[in-house]
């Protein structure tokens, strides 16, 4: 650990005898739990896509690569964890550029079936899926980490 590291976490120093308080990092293997409880209730990652509203799934993906970019900072810098946080925010930047809803005019283009806008829509979400599912895995596997059944049907054989 790197000595600024440990400055970081120190909260206090007390004298005359001498004390120090500090707070212990969050081991990796929380962090990952913690990544893996917050998209077991993300139904974007698993619903059938006709239970869901293309606006609903955009914005569940914006707070989905949010978190992911919140707990960037507390996994250590180069690790396995760090990488499949990583192409899991990766590929919601991905999604997020193919189906830009700011700028559609209607919204629920993406909601029609049969349309171009929602042939786009169903493409990118199976492409994040596809990625969520192995980054999930091997997050999983890496850190013996259980994964509710729904989510878990995303993960490759």
């Amino acid at each position: 650990m790197k000595a600024s590291d440990i400055l970081n976490r120190l909260t206090g120093i007390s004298c005359p005898v001498f004390g120090i308080s500090w707070n212990p990092p969050e081991t990796q293997r929380s962090i990952a739990r913690k990544t893996i409880l917050f998209l077991e209730a993300r139904r974007v990652l698993f619903q059938e896509l006709n239970a869901e509203f293309a606006c609903h799934c955009v914005t569940s993906i914006i707070e989905i690569k949010d978190f992911l970019t919140s707990i960037l900072p507390d996994i250590s810098e180069g690790s396995e964890l760090e990488g499949y946080i990583r192409s899991m925010r990766n590929a919601c930047n991905t999604f997020l550029s193919k189906c830009p809803i700011e700028n559609k005019k209607n919204k629920c283009d993406y909601c029609k079936p049969y349309t171009l806008e929602n042939m786009f829509f169903v493409s990118a979400l199976g492409e994040l899926r596809g990625v969520f599912g192995i980054m999930i895995g091997q997050i999983s596997k890496a850190f013996g980490i259980d994964v509710e059944d729904n989510l878990a049907q995303i993960i490759p054989e």
